[in-house]
């Protein structure tokens, strides 16, 4: 969502404030701004777009001072204008706000009932009025700060600046991400920890609830109650060289191009390849899964289907009853909770709001929360029972990729242990199934080693109007997740089925012009899954099979085929999401969209 930056600093912060901003990017945004202290007075740059606009906007008007705070705005109420964009600003205060004010509308009732004039349509400028008011009535900064955060009801970040207080820095928290860095001689605010990286690499995270006062390198933090509260200080390993693309044209390239490593540390973490077997660090996490009578997973996006993936592996290797929920439906169905069950939650960032609230509902309805993160200081990470993690490293592209098939690599190694726990597999089993995930890292880079053919399917798929996918038990996740990735980077209207679904109903879609992409290892469905294929080309679709050597000999003569590997049906989810990353990568590179960020799409949601 949107991303927050502010320095109190010793020098001309605007130009670091820009900088640090392109470091937020991934999260998605449609404007930006600055506000900086200049001779005590408050002053603004902001525009729509992108932040290149935003850069020619301070090379014609360049803006000074060594106090400020900037923000890149995914918009929610408001359309994307200058006139919405970020910090909003009265005679004594800028505000920058990253989350959703619920009450909003009362109090901007409230306060043009006082006289207040409102510039904008967004709800963030509540909270820029509310806090004048109380300066207005002689309030101190902090005071007035802190007394207006406690009026508002939502899910909010928020960084100021007060005219005429140089080197003042206020932030609050609730629900959105808020990071305090350490300086030297200055003090910093951020939406996470990679924003501060060139800064700093000692870092503090807020609560709920939190207000903090950074007045150059001093910095306290009060709590709900008001009263001091000691966050502790960590040594983060944010690098302040992620924002660089690996010579790859987008960064979605090279995270793709990155998985055959991240794969490897996170099987690394899991796996203990003397055996091999499964070896869990985390305290807790095997007597939950043998003892839970079920296993929830839930999460959004692309981390619902991994769950959909894991489903599969806890019941096939541990024989444990698996219910997968979108996290934003999950508390909204008044579900049963299982006694003494255990309840796994799947983000990236560790910051997306559906999943947070819902792991939140199945730990107060007396689950054991495990979350599968991949950023350990996120607030998941915080709240959660037992925390199991991902070695993804920072995946700047919107569309998820590397993040996605280690959240895969991880749910396979707690299912195999999950049946070692739970006695459904032996020893041996064990061996083989880790021994076949230890092989996945170098199936991966025989695949990427055949980019220039997925470039042409890509630029195939990139002409038609409407792609099916479709595939059968672990693969159908995996088809879905394909149809996902075109559509959100491509903008082509994509649907993933069930292969055998596709005679009620979608069958009916089939012509010449829609291609129609089979998941198929050769497991033991492949046959199933090619009978569908069959009925589907019968009626004049254009098929696009994925499958192994076996599995494309055996077909027949389809419209284009794709060869993965010959490997263990455990590790063919993973395997097959790669050539469906790279189908939709260069299908949006052939039609020219904006690859790593794409239309109306933010990286990490942060409100509902």
């Amino acid at each position: 969502m949107c991303g927050i930056v502010g320095i109190a600093g010793t020098r001309d912060v605007a130009p670091v404030i820009l900088e640090a901003l392109r470091r937020l990017e991934y999260r998605g945004y449609d404007s930006a701004g600055i506000a900086t202290l200049v001779d005590g007075q408050i002053s603004r740059r902001r525009s729509p777009g992108k932040l290149g606009k935003l850069g020619e906007v301070l090379n014609s008007n360049p803006l000074y001072g060594h106090t400020g705070i900037g923000h890149t705005r995914w918009a929610t109420h408001g359309a994307p204008t200058e006139i919405n964009a970020h910090p909003h600003a009265s005679a004594k205060v800028a505000i920058v706000h990253n989350g959703i004010i619920e009450n909003f509308r009362e109090l901007r009732e409230e306060l043009i009932a006082k006289g207040h004039k409102f510039q904008s349509e967004t709800d963030s400028e509540v909270a820029v009025h509310l806090v004048t008011d109380l300066l207005d009535q002689g309030k101190s900064p902090k005071d007035a700060a802190t007394e207006a955060v406690r009026r508002l009801t939502g899910a909010y970040s928020l960084a100021m600046i007060f005219t005429d207080h140089e080197g003042l820095l206020i932030g609050a928290r609730k629900g959105a991400p808020l990071a305090v860095g350490y300086g030297e001689k200055e003090g910093f605010l951020g939406s996470d920890a990679f924003a501060l990286a060139p800064f700093t690499n000692r870092v503090s995270y807020l609560e709920d609830g939190d207000v903090v006062v950074v007045e150059g390198p001093h910095v306290a933090i009060f709590d709900s109650a008001g009263r001091p509260a000691n966050r502790e200080i960590k040594i983060t390993s944010a690098s302040a060289s992620i924002v660089d693309k690996g010579g790859k044209r987008h960064f979605m390239a090279k995270e793709i191009a990155e998985q055959p490593e991240v794969i490897g540390h996170t099987l690394s973490h899991y796996i203990d390849p003397t055996g091999p077997s499964v070896m869990l660090r985390e305290k807790g996490v095997t007597q939950a899964l043998a003892t839970a009578p079920r296993l929830l997973i839930a999460a959004c996006g692309t981390a619902y289907y991994a769950g959909l993936v894991g489903k599969y592996w806890f019941e096939k290797f541990a024989r444990l009853s698996v219910e997968v929920d979108v996290a934003s439906e999950l508390r909204y169905r008044d579900p049963v909770y299982a006694k003494g069950g255990a309840a796994l939650f799947i983000s990236q960032s560790g910051e997306t709001a559906d999943t947070l609230a819902a792991m939140r509902h199945a730990k107060e309805n007396g689950q054991t929360t495990i979350a599968l993160v991949n950023v350990p200081e996120s607030s998941i990470a915080r709240d959660a029972d037992i925390v199991v993690p991902t070695f993804a490293g920072p995946e700047i592209g919107v569309a998820s990729t590397k993040a996605f098939t280690c959240q895969l690599s991880a749910l396979a190694a707690l299912a195999i242990a999950a049946g070692r726990a739970r006695g459904t597999i032996s020893v041996v089993e064990e061996k083989r199934l880790c021994s076949a995930l230890l092989e996945t890292p170098r199936h991966i880079v025989e695949m990427l080693k055949h980019e220039p053919k997925f470039e042409e399917l890509g630029q195939e798929i990139a002409k038609a109007r409407d792609v099916l996918y479709i595939g059968r038990g672990p693969s159908f996740p995996i088809a879905l997740e394909g149809a996902l990735k075109l559509k959100e980077i491509s903008y082509v209207h994509a649907e993933g089925y069930a292969a055998g679904e596709m005679k009620h109903g979608p069958i009916a879609l089939i012509d010449e012009n829609v291609p129609i992409i089979v998941v198929a290892p050769s497991d033991a469905l492949y046959e199933k899954t090619i009978s569908n294929m069959q009925e589907s080309m019968a009626r004049g679709g254009k098929v696009l099979l994925i499958s192994d050597k076996k599995g494309v000999a055996k077909a027949g003569k389809v419209w284009q085929a794709i060869e993965v590997p010959d490997a263990d049906a455990l590790i063919a989810p993973i395997l097959y999401s790669v050539p469906i990353q790279l189908l939709a990568y260069y299908a949006a590179v052939a039609k020219g969209t904006d690859v790593d960020q794409p239309r109306n799409l933010a990286k990490s949601v942060t409100v509902e």
